[in-house]
């Protein structure tokens, strides 16, 4: 029995064949493609006909692929980041292309939402971090242009799996990134809803992690040559799946690691209290009843918007080569807050990082590997800032930090956490998110009978990287000048 993940990233995808078998963990790629964002109609959106077309050629290969080996596909999984949607009409129609979350739109709207309903109430109803890319916002940007009464909202994953089976639900870790999930019940939050003027009808039924939601649509089906296969819907959340997909020991936290950082633990149930609230951490569904509370980190995005400007400018900037320069930097050249604004989506990230080194007196450096540098032992010093305060905040000790996704093949970056948190740092899977993906599929499936049993088999096929914490007077003059910097952004927050 073999199953189909499909991982989409904010402007890159990826087909996989998956296999979970007692001593097999398959996870071929079959097709990898990309879309990035582009400018139409006076906003930055996603092209999703191109998107859905990628998703099939990739399907259609598996299934050969599945064929090949003589093998039969059970079910098609997908997942995606959060946040962003689609609309569809009555009859089933996408009204516009999806815009993305780093569109300028939501400039504006928290404060206009903070009218309306205070900060302090969204959160207690919602448990979520207000960041401005949030649904609820885009949404609120959304509505001066006007949403259809007859509308009905799927974010990117449930699109996708209406035009694959024709139902039309919410999966509930996506459906949370909306700040619109009332937080105790996991369900929509009607009254929140009504209050900021959306039409009540935007929204369907949410399903759990796991829900089988039927056969391919025949057209589907003969389309795809593919004949008794199902539509799951796993942790259609990317982290959410890249969680599930991670063996994590009791006491340890994890750092999904890639564009954005997730740092964060797993708990059993949300926690929402004014301090919580007031360091703006987060309560993310996950899969099988479990929460992911968490903050989201600026991450990698900062240095590959970097790589971008310097391949533009013909300077070459091959990672492991950078890297390599990285760790021949002795000293620290300087350091910078992570989560800036500014860093979002500014026209040069080069340009940014220069505006806000200048503001504590440092020069951005011309040697990339010198700015690569300022970038790692920055997120570095952030990931153990955030970890700190969970500790804090949940009063549970933290025994290590457990680091997925692509970021985890990052060797400096591992490094430099365990030497700015002084805990064990675990390096991998770097690709968790398909890995849990296939595992949820698996449990729907009936191969598992829990999350923590396919979690167990997973441990047993994993290798891991392992980084000790290596301490040094260098690196504690560092953590007190980044603090200074975080203290700072802080205060003036």
């Amino acid at each position: 029995m073999l199953f189909i993940a499909v991982d989409l990233g904010a402007g890159s995808g990826r087909v996989f064949l998956t296999g979970a078998a007692p001593e097999e963990l398959l996870l071929e790629e079959v097709r990898r493609f990309y879309y990035p964002p582009g400018l139409r109609d006076g906003h930055l959106r996603w092209n999703f006909s191109q998107i859905l077309a990628e998703i099939k050629t990739g399907v259609r290969d598996a299934g050969e692929r599945a064929r090949a080996l003589g093998r039969s596909i059970k079910s098609i999984g997908v997942d995606s980041w959060g946040v962003d949607y689609g609309l569809i009409d009555a009859a089933g129609n996408l009204i516009e292309e999806p815009i993305c979350y780093r569109d300028g739109r939501t400039q504006g709207s928290i404060e206009q939402v903070l009218e309306v309903v205070s900060r302090a109430e969204i959160y207690q109803r919602t448990g979520i971090q207000l960041l401005e890319m949030n649904t609820l916002f885009q949404l609120t940007a959304h509505a001066q242009s006007g949403i259809p009464n007859s509308a009905r909202l799927l974010q990117i994953p449930d699109l996708i799996n209406f035009f694959l089976s024709g139902k039309a639900v919410s999966e509930y870790t996506n459906a949370t990134t909306t700040q619109l999930v009332r937080a105790q019940t996991g369900v929509w939050d009607r009254e929140l809803i009504a209050r900021l003027n959306l039409p009540p009808g935007l929204f369907g039924e949410i399903v759990p992690a796991g829900a089988n939601l039927g056969p391919l649509k025949s057209s589907i089906a003969a389309e795809l040559k593919l004949d008794d296969v199902d539509v799951v819907a796993p942790a259609t959340h990317d982290t959410g799946s890249a969680v599930a997909g991670t063996p994590l020991a009791e006491g340890w936290a994890y750092i999904s690691s890639g564009t954005w950082s997730l740092v964060g633990v797993e708990r059993d149930g949300v926690l929402i209290n004014e301090e919580v609230a007031q360091h703006n951490f987060t309560n993310e569904g996950g899969a099988f009843g479990t929460i992911r509370f968490l903050k989201n980190v600026m991450g990698l995005w900062i240095l590959e918007a970097c790589r971008r400007e310097w391949k533009e400018r013909g300077i070459e900037t091959d990672y492991d080569r950078l890297l390599g320069e990285v760790a021949a930097v002795e000293d620290y050249p300087g350091f910078i807050f992570p989560d800036d604004r500014r860093f979002f989506n500014p026209p040069s990230m080069l340009d940014a990082l220069a505006s806000q080194l200048n503001e504590s007196g440092h020069e951005l450096p011309d040697e990339p590997g010198q700015v690569a540098k300022i970038i790692l032992d920055s997120l570095a010093f952030r990931y153990a800032s955030v970890l700190q305060l969970i500790q804090s905040l949940t009063g549970k000790r933290i025994n290590g930090v457990h680091v997925i996704g692509g970021g985890s093949q990052n060797a400096y970056l591992n490094q430099a956490t365990a030497n700015a948190t002084g805990w064990p740092v675990l390096a991998g899977p770097s690709e968790a998110t398909v890995m849990g993906n296939l595992l949820v599929q698996a449990i729907s499936a009936g191969q598992f009978a829990s999350l923590a049993e396919a979690r167990e088999f997973l441990a047993k096929q994993l290798q891991v990287q392992k980084f000790a914490p290596r301490t040094s007077a260098v690196c504690e003059e560092g953590q007190r000048r980044y603090a200074a910097i975080e203290e700072r952004y802080r205060r003036a927050a």
